[in-house]
């Protein structure tokens, strides 16, 4: 398959609230040859208030706010066009899946088109953070890690890139990160052929459950706080809820834990270190078979026939799965009701539910209909949620086709949220005024002249949207 490495530079990191303002895409083979290439830029959706801080590190200025030709609708209908074309491939980020494909998601989302573009129709998704991190344990010669200035591994894109000898890329900016996914992407498969192929036989969701069904022990990576540990499991269950594999880890003896009761079980459970590792199969988890056990120095004092009988003890016990199963039903069902109780807005409900195939059909009319016909069309949406985005995408991108009475509701709901002086989730008016403060003292004493006239700028900025919200 291809591959499409690509990034996004966004107004902050929240990925329900934030919107994004660039992307850089590439499309290559499988030799990591380049096919084609998209860029593109959109500016500030009406109302929106970005993080200072975020402006700052992806060097977006207020010009580039409020003149770039795209709005934000126009940037994700041609991202999702551009992404069609390309496909069938492999998509390929860096923190992609926790970042960037959230953000790409919850865009297309809130602008009625299906949010699962990456996973549908062929495609599959790879995280190359991930990979880099395995390196680590699987092969340390691949990749030379930088230190961060408490002396610990670093796996920051822009630190690690030129540590790699990766260079005339410009970090922070979408297309440059990008290019240098790519390029690190392309070492690590010339250096360790069969650790790239390994770590992409987990890019979609039915083949990471095939190899954790199929391999008796196999070996996991997780981070904690920068650290990357090793774990060789064996596969327990699937989350009842979340669907996640449900993974023993063999460094401890089962016959401690098969015969406990429910209620010590449950205990055995939440204690830490975890005797049970979730591997989020639809999140590219880097799964290594037992052949790469000689590599994992934490297991070293148990041997291979040790740990096969282990895990022949937990596939044989099924009154065991059938515990673990209920416990976890138990503590996710308990979960769930807590959050049921809290006040979720439209913008944070993409999981709740999928679109039935009748709203779909709906989407696609509201897109191909003109503007001043939009909102009759929008009528039509059963699901409260499309009909909402629907009425903000008309007041963002041709706010005379709306009824007078209906665009006054929506320019209200705006002020009050962004005029809130309550701590949001999203970014409001007062926490910027005060983030521009907080970091305008810091370059102050710093002496950065070019980031104090930019906060300068984008104080101003704000300013003008504060005036056009503040008597609504």
């Amino acid at each position: 398959m291809n591959y499409i490495f690509y990034d996004f530079e966004t107004t902050g990191r929240n990925s329900d609230w934030d919107q994004i303002l660039q992307l850089g895409a590439i499309l290559t083979d499988e030799q990591f040859q380049e096919i084609d290439r998209f860029e593109a830029k959109c500016y500030l959706k009406p109302g929106h208030i970005p993080s200072p801080k975020a402006l700052l590190v992806n060097q977006t200025t207020v010009e580039n706010l409020k003149k770039t030709n795209l709005s934000h609708y126009s940037l994700i209908n041609q991202i999702e066009n551009k992404f069609k074309s390309w496909s069938p491939a492999i998509f390929i980020g860096y923190n992609s899946i926790s970042f960037d494909e959230e953000f790409l998601r919850k865009a297309l989302f809130k602008c009625l088109h299906n949010p699962y573009i990456t996973i549908n129709n062929g495609n599959k998704r790879a995280d190359l953070l991930g990979l880099a991190r395995a390196t680590q344990i699987y092969n340390p010669e691949i990749i030379e890690v930088p230190l961060n200035k408490d002396g610990n591994a670093t796996f920051k894109l822009d630190k690690l890139a030129p540590k790699n000898n990766i260079e005339n890329f410009q970090a922070h900016d979408a297309l440059g990160d990008s290019m240098a996914t790519l390029k690190l992407a392309e070492l690590i498969y010339r250096r360790d052929t069969d650790l790239w192929d390994s770590s992409l036989l987990t890019a979609s969701k039915d083949e990471a459950n095939q190899i954790v069904e199929q391999e008796k022990i196999f070996c996991i990576t997780e981070s904690f706080f920068g650290k990357i540990k090793p774990f060789v499991v064996t596969f327990v269950c699937y989350h009842p809820i979340y669907n996640w594999a449900q993974c023993f880890d063999l460094k401890n003896d089962p016959l401690k834990y098969t015969n406990l009761s429910f209620e010590l079980l449950e205990d055995a459970i939440s204690a830490s270190p975890k005797i049970i590792r979730s591997v989020r199969n639809n999140k590219h988890p880097i799964i290594m078979k037992k052949k790469y056990l000689s590599y994992i120095k934490e297991y070293a004092h148990l041997n291979l026939p040790e740990l096969v009988k282990r895990s022949e003890i937990i596939n044989n016990n099924e009154e065991f799965k059938q515990k673990i199963r209920s416990i976890l039903d138990k503590q996710a069902s308990y979960k769930k009701e807590t959050i049921s109780q809290l006040d979720v807005n439209f913008e944070e409900t993409i999981y709740h539910h999928f679109a039935s195939n009748t709203e779909k059909e709906i989407m696609v009319n509201f897109h191909t209909t003109d503007w001043k016909d939009k909102i009759k069309i929008a009528s039509k949406f059963k699901d409260e949620r499309h009909y909402y985005f629907a009425e903000r995408l008309i007041y963002e991108e041709s706010p005379q086709s709306l009824p007078k009475e209906l665009y006054t509701k929506i320019h209200r709901q705006i002020a009050k949220q962004i005029l809130s002086p309550n701590n949001e989730n999203w970014n409001t008016i007062p926490k910027a005024y005060k983030e521009i403060d907080d970091l305008r003292d810091q370059y102050e004493q710093e002496g950065n002249e070019d980031f104090i006239k930019r906060l300068n700028d984008l104080n101003i900025f704000i300013e003008d949207i504060e005036k056009k919200y503040q008597d609504a």
